[in-house]
């Protein structure tokens, strides 16, 4: 029974390998419009897409970093100042690329931009903290979907978006793991919606690698910003001792499981947009295949336990 069960997933494996092979024809002609592209996964999947024929419209949050993709990248590529979080932005862009793309369709949007910070404990955060990453890595999300689907729809295209490991378990605080299960969601929805028109919508949920979202520097500054505007009682509920345990738990941790291979998430990301049959979810990285994305699946009692049992003390815990 065992070889038997062995033999089937073998033969799972390789089918599925086997019918993931073919890639789409005629990429010269076929648009993406990537957000985030100033560094990280959107900048060298832009780079990657062009070098591959796809004529790629890369929107960039700063100068800077349209005029250092450009420099990389072939005549082809398109760049654009990009704020996700803009209406105002969002639509320009989109006016653009209606105009670039004219009756033939835009072939995909990647959902790329996000953000990482403020995130810390909940009761260290407020509301605002809470509006304006939501703004970027959900809200900033829908609204360059929305912007761009009748131009998808057209060319019985895809929508790729990147959620995050995070957006299935929450071992942190604040709204990171709040924007991603809310990406999630929204992908599930889209997908099923957009069946019927024959557009594809996939999802990335990256494990840890080495961008700005897992920058330790950027998590430190932000760490130590959201310290100290706190009032003293609630420092006293979580000790003095926290803030160093936090940094030393960052440096060492964040460290170790960031995985500095960002071509491992690019690929997916080349693939999704590529291939004749895309997956609907990406998990790239060892940590989220054989971690985290388990670890979503067990009783939240063992996943509690699990996490907790790595958690940062607090000096004053009421039982």
């Amino acid at each position: 029974m065992f070889l038997y069960l062995l033999g089937l997933l073998v033969l799972f494996y390789l089918f599925r390998w086997v019918r993931e092979q073919p890639r789409v024809s005629d990429k010269a002609n076929k648009y993406v419009y990537i957000t985030g592209c100033d560094s990280g996964f959107g900048n060298l999947l832009a780079r990657h897409l062009d070098k591959l024929g796809f004529r790629v419209i890369a929107g960039c949050y700063t100068e800077k970093g349209e005029e250092e993709l450009r420099k990389g990248c072939s005549g082809n590529l398109i760049t654009s100042h990009l704020d996700v979080s803009s209406k105002e932005s969002v639509a320009k862009m989109a006016a653009l690329i209606r105009e670039k793309v004219g009756e033939q369709g835009l072939w995909a949007v990647v959902n790329n931009a996000g953000v990482s910070v403020p995130s810390g404990p909940v009761d260290w955060l407020n509301i605002d903290d809470y509006k304006v990453m939501l703004e970027v890595n959900l809200t900033g999300v829908i609204a360059v979907t929305l912007s761009v689907l009748p131009l998808i729809k057209m060319a019985q295209g895809r929508v790729v978006n990147v959620a995050s490991v995070f957006g299935r378990i929450s071992p942190v605080g604040g709204p990171y793991c709040v924007s991603k299960y809310g990406v999630e969601a929204f992908n599930d929805s889209l997908r099923l919606n957009m069946a019927a028109f024959g557009v594809k919508v996939l999802c990335i949920e990256p494990g840890f690698f080495k961008t700005n979202v897992t920058d330790t520097g950027i998590q430190i500054k932000n760490l130590h910003a959201l310290w100290d505007r706190l009032p003293q009682d609630l420092k006293d509920e979580y000790g003095s001792d926290y803030i160093p345990n936090a940094v030393k738990t960052i440096k060492e941790k964040v460290e170790k499981l960031s995985d500095a291979d960002l071509m491992k998430v690019v690929s997916c990301m080349e693939h999704a947009v590529s291939a004749v049959w895309p997956r609907k979810r990406y998990s790239p990285g060892w940590d989220a295949k054989f971690f985290w994305l388990p670890l979503s699946y067990m009783p939240s009692c063992v996943a509690d336990y699990l996490l907790l049992k790595e958690a940062i003390p607090i000096a004053k815990k009421v039982h």
